[in-house]
Parts: structure tokens; sequence; C-alpha cells
């Protein structure tokens, strides 16, 4: 892909208030805090960063094993393993500010009023592009709890919005009855985008020692396995509500990105393929220009939501027999 065929294209998405360069970005717990890729992405052109999730004071995260390889995937129950939110403004905030790319915030909380005090924090600090509330992990307790009950989702959302001037995305979770009325209770609560689908929750288990692999027993699964369900979320959401979304699960090379903008996703958060790809957002990037180029686009913005549906097809109907 030659700069040229890039500069011809425009790659710009708006998810609300929120404005990104491209539809590529690297997902929050995949990324570190970004200086540890630095050697081997070109930051700057990444749509955005979402570094570690931060938490009001410091967690240990869950006992061992966090982490077991799957035929299609990984689990993972890490608990938000990080140093809390004093540690990330001192440390590396001033590291991921200097960045000339969009660093979204991903925030968790145990109560509705953390939530409130971590993106009031925030909201004072420069830098910041936009905040996620990680109202999904499958690991820890408490902060879920917003991403299952629509009551709950819209006050949070309403009040973080309230209570902070940066753009705000609502991180939903696959493990609900139905994902479109949480996304609908996020836009009501005025979220200017919802990213989905956080893991699918799962298990993996030693027979021979009968025992659970994961220290916390269950954890989220992640990769190539959930992006079935995950495209059928973003289909979901995208025919429920109006508000930008971002597509994340199993997304490893341009086709799965293509997809989920297809399915409704304005821009794609990359995850799982990370870990043993650290390069595959440049390579996604690259190939995005030709892939809109095939579709007849040369606007990210001309693609999404832009799945056709087969007409309905009425049943057959049976002559009654004499």
């Amino acid at each position: 892909m030659t700069d040229n065929n890039v500069a011809k294209s425009d790659l710009s998405v708006q998810l609300g208030r929120l404005t990104l360069a491209n539809p590529i970005l690297v997902a929050s717990g995949t990324f570190g805090y970004a200086r540890e890729m630095e050697r081997l992405v070109d930051l700057s052109r990444l749509g955005g960063i979402l570094p570690k999730t931060i938490t009001k004071a410091p967690r240990a995260g869950n006992h061992p094993w966090r982490t077991i390889e799957t035929s299609a995937g990984l689990l993972n129950s890490i608990g938000l393993d990080n140093d809390g939110i004093d540690a990330f403004i001192a440390h590396h905030l001033p590291y991921l500010a200097s960045l000339s790319t969009s660093v979204i915030v991903s925030i968790a909380g145990r109560s509705q009023d953390e939530f409130v005090e971590l993106a009031s924090r925030l909201s004072e600090e420069d830098g910041i592009a936009g905040l996620e509330l990680n109202i999904s992990c499958p690991n820890v307790t408490g902060g879920v709890d917003y991403g299952t009950d629509p009551t709950l989702c819209e006050k949070l959302v309403a009040n973080v919005r309230e209570s902070c001037r940066l753009p705000v995305i609502a991180k939903l979770t696959p493990n609900v009855t139905c994902i479109a009325d949480i996304a609908c209770a996020a836009a009501a609560g005025g979220a200017d985008a919802v990213s989905l689908i956080n893991t699918v929750l799962g298990m993996a288990i030693d027979w021979k020692r009968q025992r659970p692999m994961l220290g916390n027993v269950v954890g989220g699964l992640s990769g190539p396995a959930i992006k079935p369900v995950a495209l059928r979320c973003v289909h979901q959401v995208a025919r429920a509500v109006d508000i930008p979304i971002i597509g994340i699960g199993g997304i490893s090379n341009i086709d799965d990105a293509m997809e989920f903008l297809v399915a409704g996703a304005s821009a794609v958060q990359i995850g799982t393929a990370n870990y043993y790809d650290p390069t595959v957002s440049m390579t996604i990037l690259d190939q995005l220009p030709d892939a809109l180029k095939q579709l007849g686009a040369t606007r990210t913005d001309d693609i999404v939501r832009s799945l056709q549906l087969p007409e309905p097809v009425e049943p057959a109907t049976v002559a009654p027999t004499a």
C-alpha cells in the first residue's frame, strides 16, 4: 500500500463528539500503556489507543492462572490488575498524552460514585480524547452490573456524561439476554458511542486433576471463537440505536475488520491478535483503502451499516386436501 493510495481515501470517523483519524484502534488490556509497543508499531498511525483499564484504587488482580489458550482464542481472568488512577495520571498519562493519536481511557468502578469520580478527575487532564466505561468485565464484581441492567446502565452513563467534558463510550457485554436493550439504555443516557463486545464468559478444566484451570474458575473468552457472536451483536445493536458502534471480537485481518464495518460498526478495536502479531493493526490499516475501493467507496462512512439483508420470504401455503 502506497502513501498516495492512503491519501486518496478518507478514513476518518466520527463517534459522537469524538473524531478519529481512522477506524483502527487497539483494545484495552492488549496494548499495555503503549510504551511497550512503540518499537513495533507506528503509534501515530492508529485511530486510537485504549490503555489498560484503570480503577480508583490499585488492584492486584485475580489469582493465577490468569490466561489459558483455547483452540480458537484466549481465556483470561486478569481481574483488572492496575496501579490505580493516581499512578496512571503520574506515570502513564504524560507519555500517552505525548502521542499523536487519540487516547481513550478505559475506566471501571465498583459503584456509580467511583465511575463518576474517575471520569471527573480524568476530565481535568490534558491529552485524553475520550472515556470508555468498562461496564462489562466478567472477571470483577460490581461494575458489570451496569452492563446487564438497562436502568442502571442509563443512569450511570447519564451521570458520567454530566460529570465530565469528555466523550463517553459504553463497553457492553454479550453475556445478556438482549444486548440491544442495554445499547438503547446507553444511548438514552447520552453515550457518544457503544463498543461491543467484551469477552464471552467461559471456563477451562483440567480433568485429570478435576480442577478448574483458571484461578478465578471462570474468565472471558476472546479471539476468533467469539467473532460470530460479536458480529451478531453489532448487527442487532445497529438496528436498534443511531449512535456509532465500535466493533470488537476476533478481528485479526482486513476481512474481519470489513465485516464489522459493513455490519454496522464505525470503528473496530483489535485485541487478542495483538498478542501474537503486534503489527496486525498496521497491516489492516494499510489494506483498508483497497478494501474500501472494492466496494466502490473512498470513505469509511460509505460502507458503515451497508449490510444488505435478504427479503423476507412468505411461508408457502398448502391447499387443503379433500
